[in-house]
């Protein structure tokens, strides 16, 4: 039997995967943090309001709307999961593709912390370079 918050984190990834941005949020605490490790263009700490409009937005762009993520593993307990993934993308026509994990903080039913960790993080920061 899986943890409640398992089932929460496949919904969220499932909402995601089909572009639903608003369900997304819908899933996140007013307060939450979305933070991306580095120097690169990505990094950064997104809140809800600029998720979509900062990091999102510079995921699509860049990727040529060609980003997309699949689940390998995933986790949780009371207040935290965990999802392994594999992202692909093209930029520049070239294709990329790099393992990360994905934290998550939950509270009541929502997320209330994401931060982002990439198996190699100069692969990553150059997988986004332009």
């Amino acid at each position: 039997m899986s943890h409640p918050n398992e089932t929460l984190l496949r919904e969220l990834y499932t909402r995601f995967g089909q572009g639903d941005m608003a369900g997304v949020l819908a899933l996140c605490h007013d307060g939450i943090t979305f933070q991306v490790p580095g120097t690169g263009v990505m990094a950064g700490v997104y809140d809800k309001q600029t998720f979509v409009s900062g990091l999102i937005s510079k995921v699509m762009a860049i990727s040529g709307g060609t980003f997309r993520e699949e689940i390998i593993g995933l986790g949780a307990g009371d207040g935290h999961g965990f999802v392994l993934l594999d992202h692909r993308f093209t930029t520049q026509g070239r294709p990329q593709q790099y393992r990360t994990i994905h934290a998550w903080e939950i509270k009541d039913g929502r997320f209330t912390r994401w931060q982002e960790f990439p198996d190699d993080l100069r692969a990553f920061e150059a997988a986004w370079d332009e």
